[in-house]
């Protein structure tokens, strides 16, 4: 009887083991504002923004962030998102933040 426990318990184990997700990947170049605002991207749309915002003060050499204007940033690019669905996030994030100048 204890060889018949034991497979079973190992067999409930091997069961409860959650399969491996693939890896995702994003193309920011890519994603656009519809996607964006409509949340249909895997990641946060908070992360991505970051990511983006670091990215364009990265390439200005500017290594200092404001914590308390990152919700307000955030809008901004909500609202030009909004109006602008065809648009990448990528142009987005230059357009509201001046990056392109």
């Amino acid at each position: 009887m204890k060889p018949q426990l034991f497979l079973a318990c190992a067999l409930f184990l091997l069961v409860q083991i959650p399969a491996p997700q693939a890896q995702e990947t994003l193309d920011l170049a890519k994603i656009t504002c519809q996607q964006f605002v409509g949340e249909q991207l895997q990641s946060p749309s908070r992360d991505v923004l970051l990511l983006l915002a670091g990215y364009y003060n990265g390439k200005r050499d500017n290594t200092i962030i404001e914590p308390n204007a990152i919700k307000t940033d955030e809008d901004k690019v909500y609202q030009y998102c909004y109006a602008h669905t065809d648009t990448t996030v990528m142009d987005a994030v230059k357009n509201v933040f001046g990056f392109d100048k």
